[in-house]
């Protein structure tokens, strides 16, 4: 059987690396890129805040191709799918016919990228999508895999939450209202050893920093207010 030619959205964290491990086992696909966006203001991963050498670690331990969307700071919605639309054009001439996402279940998400798609030829995948955010948090500890949080939202946590390692109390000590997995941007993550890697990803913990930026005027925003304020953990390649 002939395997749809796809590339992986990858954001460095826990939910892309499960949904790598599944897509991976999938028959049906073969997962021959990995696409990540990187502010080139910081040199960091998009969100994560997870410094590009670390990035680069990751993906040379996946043992899969992977290519860099290079976003300038605070890019605006036009500049974003412009820089996107380069790379799937690209991808889609060179026989790409799928791609996936680890995406969970943000309705307004999967919509947009199906359509942005749709507009090039292009179909998606999903492999976690609708999935208990429980069940997946420890389908994905009882696999080996393991990460740690590298950004987390100060409207529910404080320093002291980022740079932990999940483990199986993880979930037990959440506060109220934060998604298990984090899926509505609770905090995000970085994805250093489990069965999809080659080795371990070495780094050790660095500077903790606070950073505020302006709230999206959106309905569904994570805070009402014109603010909203981030911790970062900083880890260091080694």
């Amino acid at each position: 059987m002939k395997k749809h030619k796809t590339y992986f959205n990858w954001s460095s964290g826990k939910d892309s690396a499960l949904a790598l491990y599944h897509l991976l086992q999938d028959e049906h696909y073969a997962v021959d890129e990995l696409i990540t966006t990187v502010s080139s203001h910081y040199n960091r991963v998009s969100m994560h805040g997870l410094r590009k050498e670390l990035l680069i670690a990751q993906t040379n331990a996946l043992n899969i191709k992977a290519s860099i969307i290079e976003l300038p700071e605070m890019p605006s919605m036009a500049v974003y799918e412009q820089k996107v639309t380069e790379i799937v054009l690209r991808l889609k001439k060179e026989g790409f016919t799928y791609s996936a996402f680890g995406d969970i279940f943000l309705e307004d998400l999967r919509s947009y990228r199906e359509n942005q798609l749709a507009k090039v030829g292009l179909k998606t995948v999903f492999p976690i999508w609708k999935r208990d955010t429980k069940e997946l948090l420890n389908e994905f500890l009882d696999l080996d895999f393991k990460t740690i949080i590298v950004c987390a939202n100060s409207k529910y946590f404080n320093k002291d939450f980022v740079g932990t390692i999940i483990d199986k109390h993880f979930i037990d000590n959440l506060p109220e209202g934060v998604d298990p997995c984090g899926e509505n941007g609770e905090f995000h993550t970085f994805c250093f050893d489990g069965p999809i890697f080659k080795k371990p990803i070495p780094f050790t913990i660095g500077e903790k920093v606070y950073r505020e930026y302006d709230n999206p005027n959106t309905d569904d925003a994570i805070c009402k207010s014109d603010k909203y304020g981030v911790w970062y953990c900083d880890l260091i390649p080694e």
